[in-house]
């Protein structure tokens, strides 16, 4: 059964990570080995990489609402694309993430988050259209072969460049000229696909309303995190409002707003009753507080805090520089927790930091690092041969960051059998507007979110402004446990 990870080691000084919403490209990491690339390989790689994608993101969804949402719409898009000879492997993946991307040979991905967040078919036609256009375009190939060229520039330039400034300078130019690249080919993917949705019959303007509604729920995701809203020149995907714009562009070459099917009330019967969220196998996230029901613990993170529920550990930062990693170690092997606190797996170590505490009558170990400009708190709870790991990392630590991470620690805690048998999974539940309603009346029904957040969600989930009237016979989605 997958559950909260087990780490045995870590660094920490490298425990940060990042993530961020993409709505269609590539997975993180590198997805075609360097110098595999030969041709009439691409088949091959699909293949071989296939079952590292689907492991990655928390395996294959089975849904049959879901499954026929997106083959109602592949034939279409397939006949209707720039290559209808060519045969794709469309896999949802069991990921809350709001995510699509491809693979060279026809493997096509999609994450029911993604899913849950499409207001109808159009919207998930977009999606795949753009994601076919990046096959029939081999950008993944071309991609990689230029990853590759940059990659032999770097070293030649860190090997032979004995200035280490005009070196840096130099790599730099390189990336942002790969950045660039796949810029171009999204961009290019972008408007192959509007052509695409159209000729199958869909609505054109479907991929700009797709994208926005990404970047609405991103802004809603970090609406407390007071993220930087500078570009990031070395990010590979345009920013949104390029993107959008260029998609408007796309589809008023075809024709002006109103053309084309978009059947939402036939797409949302289908995802009814769709997993939303986190599965239940890798705990829930409830507004500040993480719960697992099969390990049967809680913890809750202060204000202004946002939690992430990630397979390898529960992440949150509060957009001040903190930022939190919770995750889980095998203790078998150690006499007692001090002896595990020392034992090497943390950086920059403080040893008369280290203590023993009791949080909510079980027993614990605390201590202290500092590490590459990093300040760290650190504890340990352990429960049976499991330890609970605590991480709270600031470059500026505060009294404010002391007490976070005392309030954090503090509230860890087992739940109780009655509060284990109540915790159930978030559903998507479609339901149809009444005479009279509105977002804010609707917006009360929602679960999983903080009572204060509950219209914005709402209004992100569904594309519906707080002040539109909602006609009765509407079909919107609520989320429900």
């Amino acid at each position: 059964m997958r559950r909260l990870r087990m780490i045995s080691g870590l660094s920490a000084a490298l425990f940060l990570s990042s993530c961020q919403l993409q709505g269609t490209g590539s997975p993180g990491g590198s997805i075609i080995t360097p110098g595999s690339l030969r041709p009439n390989l691409a088949q091959d790689i699909g293949e071989r990489e296939h079952p590292r994608v689907v492991a990655t993101y928390g395996g294959v969804y089975k849904n049959n609402g879901a499954v026929k949402a997106v083959a109602s719409v592949v034939g279409r898009l397939v006949e209707a694309s720039e290559d209808p000879s060519q045969s794709y492997k469309i896999t949802i993946l069991n990921s809350p993430a709001i995510n699509a991307f491809a693979l060279p040979g026809g493997y096509l991905y999609v994450t029911r988050g993604l899913l849950a967040l499409a207001n109808d078919t159009s919207e998930l036609a977009a999606v795949l259209a753009h994601e076919m256009a990046h096959v029939t375009s081999n950008h993944a190939i071309a991609r990689q072969q230029r990853a590759e060229a940059k990659e032999l520039a770097n070293k030649v330039l860190t090997d032979v460049v004995q200035d280490s400034e005009q070196a840096r300078a130099a790599i730099v130019s390189s990336q942002l000229s790969f950045a660039r690249f796949s810029q171009v080919q999204e961009l290019q993917a972008d408007t192959i696909g509007v052509k695409t949705l159209a000729k199958a019959g869909y609505d054109p303007y479907a991929a700009s309303r797709f994208l926005k509604a990404m970047a609405d729920f991103s802004d809603y995701q970090t609406a407390q995190n007071h993220k930087s809203t500078a570009p990031d020149f070395l990010s590979s995907h345009p920013n949104t409002p390029e993107r959008v714009s260029l998609a408007i562009q796309s589809a008023r070459q075809i024709a002006a707003p109103g053309i084309g099917e978009r059947d939402r009330s036939r797409y949302l019967s289908q995802i009814d009753g769709m997993l939303y969220g986190d599965d239940p196998l890798e705990g829930f996230v409830r507004g500040r507080s993480f719960l697992h029901k099969a390990l049967g613990i809680s913890f809750t993170v202060p204000k202004g805090y946002i939690l992430e529920n990630s397979q390898e550990a529960v992440l949150a930062s509060n957009g001040e520089g903190t930022a939190m990693r919770f995750d889980g170690a095998d203790l078998s092997g150690y006499d007692s927790l001090k002896d595990y606190m020392t034992s090497g797996w943390i950086n920059g170590l403080l040893p008369e930091s280290v203590r023993e505490t009791t949080i909510n009558g079980l027993p614990g170990v605390v201590a202290a690092a500092i590490t590459q400009g990093w300040s760290f708190r650190i504890a340990v709870l352990r429960i049976g041969r499991t330890g609970y790991r605590f991480i709270f990392a600031s470059r500026s630590p505060s009294n404010a960051f002391e007490a976070e991470y005392r309030e954090t620690l503090e509230s860890f805690r087992q739940l109780t059998p009655t509060e284990r048998a109540r915790l159930r999974s978030l559903r998507i539940k479609i339901v149809q507007a009444k005479a009279g309603d509105t977002a804010r009346k609707l917006a009360v029904g929602m679960n999983g979110v903080e009572p204060s957040r509950r219209l914005a969600f709402f209004k992100v989930l569904n594309g519906i402004d707080a002040n539109d009237p909602i006609p009765a016979g509407t079909s919107v989605k609520l989320v429900v446990d």
